[in-house]
């Protein structure tokens, strides 16, 4: 357990499923924002994040680190009272157990969980277990080490895991984030930003985003979660405007000036450029150990050009994650993205 920058020691991370068959908004801004506030305001918290999964029905993972041992349990009773009081008076009214979304997400346990895996999710029929819904419970907190380069990267990943969050809660706030496209403009932006950042140069960033789109579409096989040919369709309208977007986006980040991006994006981009340094400095030092793409060892990275590829996949998705945009939606972002990068930049009035 390592001391905060203060130096002191915090508790233990805290890990709550609440089980919320709905948009995650309400849930965010009238129970987590607050309940965070409050025991900031008090001392008694050190950090938090949160993120959406799918697994036995739709919840959201929120993790609390308190501020030090001894607020371990009074942060978890104020947690478990605020989702309590939450649940109660907004709950969520949609069942998953009947409808498109429980073959969908029988789909996704099918997919990412090999039958030796599947176990302690799966009724007597074979299908996943579906947690009541408008329920929470405490789970273990299990970093991913092998995803975020050990040890270090997830101390890392934890500090840039609160700023997003923040950011997306502060998004749902002001944002009219329940519109598709505002939902879809506001996610490419920030992908704009966080990978210009951590990948400036043209060629790298073009194959970057290729890789990106092609690892969500061989992810989901056969399902049609993910295509291609209606989203060359839709970039033929939107290509002027989106190319020149990311080509000034990427322009102020390139050189630091990011004092002319808007305030929102503004505090984005300083904050992933702190983030790519940081990172950079972990693998300079050998601090970054990833798990193999096949499971079987451990390997220390080293070089920043091969850690920096591989920490912005998962840090893009989760931002993405937090904003409730579907994989389908993120790997058509990721695909007209890479096409503004590849074809010449539309000239003005074009």
């Amino acid at each position: 357990m390592s001391p905060t920058e203060s130096g002191a020691v915090p508790g233990a991370w805290q890990a709550t499923h609440v089980f919320y068959a709905a948009n995650p908004r309400p849930l965010l801004l009238r129970c987590v924002r607050p309940l965070v506030d409050e025991l900031q305001a008090e001392g008694l918290l050190e950090s938090y994040f949160f993120i959406n999964y799918w697994l036995e029905g739709p919840h959201v993972r929120l993790r609390m680190r308190p501020a030090t041992p001894g607020a371990e349990e009074e942060v978890r009773r104020r947690t478990d009272a605020a989702l309590d009081s939450f649940l109660r008076e907004r709950p969520a009214l949609y069942e998953v157990d009947t409808g498109f979304l429980n073959e969908f997400y029988n789909s996704l346990f099918e997919i990412e969980f090999p039958t030796s895996e599947r176990g302690e999710f799966m009724d007597s029929e074979g299908r996943m277990n579906l947690r009541p819904n408008n329920s929470h419970s405490p789970e273990p907190y299990h970093p991913e080490y092998g995803k975020y380069g050990g040890p270090a990267g997830i101390e890392l990943a934890e500090w840039h895991f609160r700023h997003s969050s923040d950011l997306v809660i502060e998004a749902f706030g002001t944002k009219n984030l329940h519109l598709r496209t505002v939902l879809l403009g506001t996610s490419a932006q920030l992908m704009m930003v966080m990978s210009g950042c951590f990948l400036p140069g043209d060629e790298e960033l073009t194959d970057y985003l290729k890789r990106y789109y092609d690892f969500w579409h061989e992810a989901f096989p056969g399902t049609g979660f993910i295509g291609s040919d209606e989203y060359d369709t839709n970039y033929a309208r939107m290509a002027p405007d989106l190319a020149r977007r990311f080509a000034s986006i990427r322009a102020a980040v390139a050189t630091g000036a990011t004092e002319r991006l808007p305030g929102f994006l503004r505090g984005w981009a300083e904050h992933c450029l702190e983030l790519r340094d940081r990172a950079g400095e972990l693998a300079e030092r050998g601090d970054l150990v990833f798990r193999s793409w096949d499971g079987t060892r451990d390997e220390q990275v080293t070089d920043p050009a091969v850690a920096l590829p591989l920490l912005l996949s998962p840090y893009m998705h989760m931002t993405n994650n937090r904003l409730h945009v579907t994989i389908r939606d993120e790997a058509y972002l990721a695909h007209i993205l890479g096409r503004a990068l590849r074809e010449p930049l539309p000239k003005a009035g074009a």
